[in-house]
């Protein structure tokens, strides 16, 4: 076979060509490190410093000798990632899960946190010593509707406190012992409980029933109460203090007023146990009492002074008229 007729004898040129074009930009590559390595100083021409213009030379030929590398660790790491994205997605999840048990945690206690604040932020007018408790154990059925907090005659309860949540009134204290007291709940059949609605002052008796809303009796006036107002504690026979927060007018489904107890807005756990006795206790019965005269007796009547012109009443004993 004849050298034209050689099908490699064609590329012999090309090959021949492209091993030159290497070799002179091999030459050019070492030319340039060599000058780069030169401790000398050059003067400043027009091609500016030596070692910036060899950079300026290597800079392209070192991104195209990397670039096989980097492309190489791109492929390893997305098949590494590809190979290893269940045991991460399992990670992920379970790490998920944790979070989730803390947010619910973290949820749980600013809620506590916020019935916390607001329990011991409540305040009367005028101030009343308190005593805050928290509810332990609950007594429910038909015709019973009480409570055991865990404060006792330690802390200075007695029987007939108010009790109240961070929402309104909640009862009254029935029985102390030491450690615990007894409350009677506003819904319980044997509660009583003078209020009055506060738009119009009508008196009227909360009455538990054993339900959730207790009824109001003994209403009087023309239009004394409508839906939505507002009740309170009336202050009557000095068992409460006036306007403690009681509920909201409703109309019952058997035709008769209720009250939705604003005690019902959250779980009745948190309490403040009022030490109020009767109104006497709100007041300073020394700047009452006038100067030199002795401070009342509780209970005790005293009767004016008799007239220097009234008759002497005779003090001996009266005889009956004897029988014909």
């Amino acid at each position: 076979m004849s050298l034209r007729d050689n099908p490699l004898g064609e590329l012999r040129v090309p090959l021949t060509w492209t091993a030159g074009i290497v070799f002179v930009i091999v030459m050019i590559v070492s030319v340039a490190i060599l000058l780069s390595d030169r401790r000398e100083a050059f003067d400043t021409d027009s091609n500016g410093n030596p070692r910036t213009l060899t950079d300026r030379l290597l800079a392209p030929v070192g991104d195209v000798l990397s670039a096989p590398g980097r492309v190489t660790g791109d492929g390893v790491r997305g098949i590494r990632g590809y190979f290893f994205a269940v045991s991460e997605n399992q990670r992920l999840r379970a790490e998920l899960e944790t979070m989730a048990q803390w947010r619910n945690e973290a949820i749980a206690l600013r809620d506590v946190n916020e019935r916390y604040r607001a329990i011991l932020g409540l305040k009367t007018d005028p101030p009343i010593a308190m005593a805050t408790a928290r509810i332990v154990t609950d007594s429910r059925g038909p015709f019973a509707n009480s409570r055991l907090a865990n404060a006792g005659a330690e802390l200075g309860v007695r029987p007939g406190n108010p009790v109240m949540s961070e929402n309104g009134l909640v009862g009254r204290v029935v029985g102390v012992t030491a450690g615990a007291s007894r409350v009677l709940m506003l819904t319980d059949p044997a509660s009583r409980t003078p209020v009055m609605v506060d738009r119009t002052n009508s008196r009227a008796i909360l009455t538990g029933d054993g339900g959730p809303n207790p009824r109001l009796e003994y209403l009087r006036g023309q239009d004394p109460v409508r839906v939505g107002d507002r009740v309170v504690t009336s202050g009557d026979g000095g068992v409460f203090p006036r306007g403690l927060p009681v509920g909201v007018a409703v109309r019952g489904l058997d035709g008769q007023w209720r009250v939705v107890l604003a005690a019902d807005k959250a779980p009745v756990d948190f309490v403040r146990i009022l030490k109020f006795q009767d109104f006497t206790q709100l007041v300073d019965i020394p700047a009452l009492t006038p100067a030199g005269a002795p401070p009342p007796t509780p209970g005790a009547t005293t009767l004016p002074p008799a007239s220097p012109t009234a008759a002497p009443v005779s003090t001996a004993p009266a005889t009956l008229p004897a029988r014909p």
